[in-house]
């Protein structure tokens, strides 16, 4: 799951919508920073938490909790192995991809794409969420919890924040961009521009199964907090 899928139905409770984003984050700005359930649950049983570090920390564990049953459903499994080989064989081989990385990454991009193409007003909410939260607060809590300090993860939520990347997951050149950002961020060789020609089908496959990929997550029959 993404940032989207993971926020979009916590939108009234903001820094719980803002703590689901965190892990994602940390991805991004900090890798070495890691986030366990034990250590989230400990803090939630601080007696001295307030009621906003309660809301990130939740947050935080609703994202980990919901990706450990998203990526080990049967839907996800079988979709992002057929991306797998539909990005194996639209790039050359040994050029320096991963198709199983890339097959991963799609699917969980290209769900967010399909909610924001189907929700744009509360994709507009969700970014006046984020605009409202204080990213200190929410590294400071992080920081409560992680046995590693981050002194980055304020800078990448103003920064997400004002950049709408989740804007560009609706036009495939602009998400070729995006992309390709990750890639040079885990150091893989750059998509080549052909691949733009097998967005519109994994668009499709994904938005295909998109109710089976959220069954008990989105729609909230999975384990609540």
């Amino acid at each position: 799951m993404n940032y989207f899928a993971h926020a979009m139905n916590y939108l009234d409770r903001p820094y719980f919508a803002a703590g689901t984003g965190v892990p994602d984050w940390l991805t991004v700005c900090d890798r070495g920073v890691r986030l366990r359930v034990k250590h989230v649950e400990a803090f939630l049983r601080g007696k001295d938490i307030s009621r906003t570090e309660a809301e990130i920390a939740e947050g935080i564990l609703r994202h980990i909790l919901d990706d450990r049953l998203f990526h080990q459903s049967r839907p996800f499994a079988e979709l992002s192995l057929n991306l797998t080989v539909e990005v194996r064989d639209a790039l050359e081989p040994d050029a320096g991809f991963r198709p199983g990385f890339l097959g991963h990454l799609l699917v969980e991009v290209l769900l967010d794409a399909s909610l924001v193409a189907d929700n744009p007003r509360l994709l507009e909410e969700y970014y006046r969420v984020m605009e409202a939260v204080d990213p200190a607060k929410i590294e400071n809590v992080v920081n409560e919890i992680a046995t590693r300090r981050t002194e980055r993860l304020a800078i990448m939520i103003s920064r997400f924040t004002r950049e709408r990347i989740l804007c560009d997951y609706r036009e495939d050149a602009k998400l070729m961009v995006r992309l390709n950002q990750v890639m040079r961020r885990v150091k893989l060789a750059p998509l080549p521009e052909s691949f733009i020609e097998l967005l519109p089908r994994a668009r499709e496959m994904v938005e295909r199964r998109r109710g089976e990929l959220l069954e008990g997550i989105v729609y909230g029959t999975s384990s609540t907090l």
